[in-house]
């Protein structure tokens, strides 16, 4: 936006840049540093002697922050353009409310945020929302609402990646730990939990999963394009199999409430049916944007997963599979109120497969036409990397091929699915289950 001539201002509701990535600063990314530096923030950058990182190494969230995010939001003239402790709460037309229609493509954004000094204005030509979904996750109830009693025990339950091996280690270890969920999130929460466990060995993992087949969630071992996604897969699938992680398949959650000092998450009915014990529960089912205060202006998204209808078919998670979302840019995230763009993972709604250089391509083509530069807008600037697997019903990195013997096995393992992986650990020839067996 700057490089052609235009005046941005970053509302940004945190006290620093990049606030929802602070919640994560513990987890490693599944893409390598090429996917994650956007090729105009690198030119800001480097007229500030800055050393690019490598990029094929995959970063972690405090990594992405302190070699990335905040030089370029403290030594260029982004610095001078963010305002921090910012959060927008209802943006609308100037003297224009939804339902008026004359003249209002010609009136400005009135944008009203909270800071410390109290409530703020401000007035805007156009307006490119990239807030994200971190602080909207999904709740535990499989029909998109809080399970019965979720909100009563909020402080027995944390959502998406608590650092479990860090921060957060007093609340997990020697504790009976339930994770929700079935995408990389519960999966990565999983594997650490399990970790946990080599120092503190009273501590017991429970999969509450709402599907029948584990291995969907197992991905695609070495055939996926992003690595770490693939090694997380198969360590996640070893783990299942050799039964450091205690699966519950089959398992919708509806009512939450105690026993004793406990927690008793259930299934179905609320006194008699199938129930799970535990001491914490970690709900990871994703998450949804939070639409609230674009209310005054004329969205048109898709009514499945929330995201712009033209956008919505590439990403469709119930449909979506094998290989790239199409790059894009802002024919497809572009609202019906001219000058409204949504963008990053807002523009995916619910839809879980989001890259951060998909945003970058968003935002680049928005820029080029907010600038008037159509033949930029429509151009392609961007190739994102092949997965090599099937995405289907929101499970991201794919699922496993139907009888894999638990899944696929770890990277650079002679072997041909995880159970034929342990059999040979523990001396065996192999399970039987294949050509390697």
């Amino acid at each position: 936006v700057m490089e052609r001539g235009m005046t941005p201002v970053v509302l940004e509701s945190g006290p620093e840049a990049g606030h929802a990535i602070r919640q994560w600063r513990h987890v490693q990314l599944f893409s390598p540093w090429e996917y994650n530096v956007d090729k105009a923030a690198a030119r800001l950058l480097s007229a500030t002697g800055w050393n690019s990182p490598d990029p094929q190494v995959y970063p972690t969230g405090a990594e992405l922050l302190d070699r990335y995010l905040d030089p370029l939001a403290t030594r260029t003239p982004l610095a001078e353009v963010i305002r921090t402790s910012s959060r927008v709460t209802a943006i609308s037309r100037v003297g224009f409310d939804k339902a008026k229609t004359k003249g209002r493509d010609l009136a400005s954004f009135e944008i009203r945020y909270q800071n410390g000094r109290g409530p703020e204005v401000l007035r805007a030509d156009a307006v490119i929302d990239t807030s994200g979904t971190w602080f909207s996750p999904n709740p535990a109830g499989a029909n998109g609402l809080p399970a019965i009693g979720e909100r009563e025990f909020a402080d027995r339950i944390a959502y998406a990646m608590p650092d479990i091996r860090g921060a957060d280690r007093h609340r997990y270890a020697g504790k009976t730990v339930g994770v929700l969920g079935a995408g990389h999130s519960a999966i990565g929460t999983l594997t650490e939990l399990a970790r946990l466990r080599a120092t503190a060995p009273d501590t017991e993992v429970v999969w509450l999963l709402r599907g029948s087949d584990p291995a969907k969630a197992f991905g695609g071992g070495a055939n996926d394009k992003l690595a770490a996604r693939g090694e997380l897969g198969a360590a996640f699938a070893m783990l299942v199999s050799t039964g450091e992680i205690r699966v519950e398949a089959g398992f919708v959650a509806t009512h939450i409430s105690t026993a004793g000092d406990r927690l008793r998450i259930g299934a179905g009915s609320s006194c008699c049916g199938r129930h799970v014990v535990v001491d914490e529960l970690i709900v990871a089912t994703g998450f949804r944007p939070d639409l609230g205060f674009l209310s005054e202006l004329r969205l048109r998204l898709d009514p499945a997963i929330e995201a712009p209808v033209a956008l919505a078919p590439l990403i469709d998670p119930n449909e979506h599979s094998c290989g790239t979302v199409r790059p894009h840019g802002a024919r497809e995230i572009a609202q019906d109120e001219p000058g409204l763009y949504l963008a990053g993972i807002k523009s995916y709604g619910r839809a879980p497969t989001f890259l951060m250089i998909t945003g970058y391509e968003q935002v680049r083509s928005i820029a080029a036409d907010l600038a008037g530069d159509r033949e930029a807008a429509e151009r392609v600037e961007l190739e994102l990397p092949e997965t090599g697997v099937c995405t289907r019903s929101g499970v991201e990195g794919g699922s496993a091929e139907a009888g894999c013997c638990g899944g696929p096995a770890p990277l650079k393992t002679d072997a041909c699915c995880v159970e034929d992986s342990v059999a040979k650990e523990s001396g065996k020839t192999g399970c039987g289950c294949g050509s390697k067996a």
